[in-house]
């Protein structure tokens, strides 16, 4: 499995052995869901237990001559045990591929062809879907399948029964020394992380050691993480936002990561008061959902030095009323091929640039890039194209894709356009956008305006077909159905172009969601987007 480009090191796979080394006592993940708390030295002793488990199931560095290491699938929410096995994978070579257990059967087993894992581990809340996903017929993969407990009280490992005759606790050895770590280099596969999956199946994105290395030194140099951080971590964790957001980079630090089964927005802001945390990331419905809260107002937010949304553009309202309770919430911008995490706010920004993402951080390149990929000038709008050490490596096993994406730049699929400051501003999906009587209408900036009004909770705009202008917009809403198209058009006056006003309007009880509290547009459009 040694690559040729970059020689291997003892380290890059030591994770947790190097951390364990340096801090053993801090306590780098709390287990909210059950109470438990791990140090440093504890999470290394249970990777290496995981390690030679591992190891025992013949997930290794060597892939059959493969340059690629042996997989790991993973159909769980968050736990520790998926802490372990990242650790456990980097010892051992091997690559941890955490499927979405939102995905159908038909999904998964199309994914797990793909991935052809050597073991899969599925978690007992999941075992009657992983069991549908065995049973079929166009399955091709054939690995081990071990079986995780739920352990979804707040039972101590001392005191749950359940523990006791986990049949994954059951086969780690006991033996917990230290494991000799694989022959790996920085260009070997780590992570398989799949896409949203909005054209088809995900794709399997391939993050190697040194993409993961070089996101997480890009964060903390970027956004000042620092060893006495503590997280909520809200993402869920077969997800880049579960992983290489913040989980990684406080793990790098020495800091202190906090995980859940569930997360609902009640529970994240009691997290904050009673673990003291001091940075949140979240996607922008989940901050909505926080100030929405009857315990919004008597939640002690002080220890929170700053926040971010990501996952979509978040509304201004719900920035300002971050804001008025003294937290600095910023907008961030990534995606699982590059990153995720690409841009930083620069000291002593203006909340006059609070539309953007920022500037690109440390040691990352963005431009905004022509049809025929040519730079485009500050103020013109163009497809996101990002450069770092830090991107993925390819799609796994999808040679045309991987051509369309991966190159010098990384495309984005994303339309921006950058400001005289070098600031960025996300404009939407170019996949989103439609012409209307030959102008470009991008939806992102009209829901952003549509969103101000305060019958609105969240707004889609999707086109649909008109014989005069070709397209116009219809505005899907989730909010006061009491709104009309008439009070709609006339709030919008004067904050946007007559083409840009959606003629049409539509309302649901709750917007469909893809990922973690996603909208998932495409649902929308499929359902909205034909008259």
């Amino acid at each position: 499995m040694r690559s040729h480009r970059q020689r291997p090191y003892d380290w890059v796979g030591a994770w947790s052995e190097k951390r364990a080394q340096l801090s053993p006592d801090a306590v780098g993940l709390v287990d909210a869901t059950t109470g438990e708390r791990f140090t440093y030295a504890e999470l290394d002793r249970r990777a290496n237990r995981t390690a030679r488990l591992l190891r025992e199931e013949g997930v290794t560095g060597d892939a059959g001559g493969d340059e690629d290491g042996e997989r790991v699938a993973v159909i769980s929410r968050n736990r520790p045990e998926l802490v372990d096995l990242f650790f456990a994978t980097a010892k051992t070579g091997g690559v941890l591929a955490p499927l979405s257990h939102r995905l159908a059967a038909g999904e998964l087993v199309e994914m797990l062809n793909d991935v052809d894992p050597e073991l899969l581990v599925v978690e007992d809340p999941f075992a009657d879907l992983a069991e549908d996903v065995l049973a079929r017929e166009d399955r091709e993969f054939d690995c081990s399948v071990r079986s995780l407990s739920a352990r979804d009280s707040d039972a101590t490992a001392s005191e749950s029964r359940e523990l006791a005759a986990d049949p994954w606790a059951d086969a780690l050895p006991d033996n917990d020394s230290p494991v000799e770590t694989a022959d790996a280099s920085m260009d070997d596969p780590h992570l398989f992380l799949h896409t949203g999956g909005s054209t088809g199946v995900p794709k399997e994105t391939v993050l190697t050691h040194g993409s993961i290395l070089w996101n997480s030194f890009n964060t903390i140099t970027a956004w000042g993480l620092r060893p006495e951080d503590v997280t909520p971590m809200v993402f869920p964790m077969f997800h880049t936002g579960g992983w290489n957001v913040l989980t990684v980079p406080m793990f790098h630090l020495g800091a202190t990561v906090v995980l859940a089964r569930e997360f609902e927005p009640g529970e994240v802001l009691h997290l904050v008061e009673s673990e003291g945390a001091t940075v949140l990331v979240a996607v922008p419905a989940v901050l909505r959902m926080m100030t929405d809260h009857d315990d919004w107002e008597a939640t002690d937010l002080s220890t929170l030095r700053f926040a971010k949304s990501g996952g979509g553009p978040c509304r201004e309202s719900v920035m300002e009323t971050w804001w008025d309770r003294g937290v600095d919430l910023s907008q961030g911008y990534g995606l699982t091929e590059c990153g995720p995490n690409n841009f930083t706010m620069p000291d002593g920004w203006s909340r006059e640039k609070a539309d953007s993402v920022g500037v690109p951080v440390m040691h990352a390149d963005a431009r905004v890039a022509s049809e025929d990929g040519e730079e485009l000038p500050a103020g013109e709008i163009g497809e996101l194209e990002l450069a770092s050490p830090h991107a993925a490596d390819r799609y796994w096993r999808n040679e045309a894709e991987t051509a369309e994406t991966f190159g010098k730049w990384v495309s984005t699929g994303d339309l921006a356009r950058t400001d005289d400051d070098g600031y960025v501003y996300i404009e939407g999906r170019k996949k989103n956008m439609y012409v209307s009587g030959g102008e470009n209408v991008y939806p992102a900036a009209v829901e952003d305006r549509i969103a101000d009004h305060p019958k609105v909770e969240e707004v889609v705009v999707v086109p649909v077909p008109d014989d005069q202008w070709g397209q116009v917009g219809k505005a899907v809403v989730q909010g006061d159905e009491s709104l009309t198209l008439a009070e709609l058009t006339d709030f919008l006056g004067g904050k946007l172009a007559r083409f840009k006003r959606p003629r049409h309007l539509a309302f649901v009880g709750e917007m469909p969601t893809a990922g973690p509290s996603k909208i998932d547009r495409q649902a929308v459009k499929s359902a909205f987007g034909e008259e």
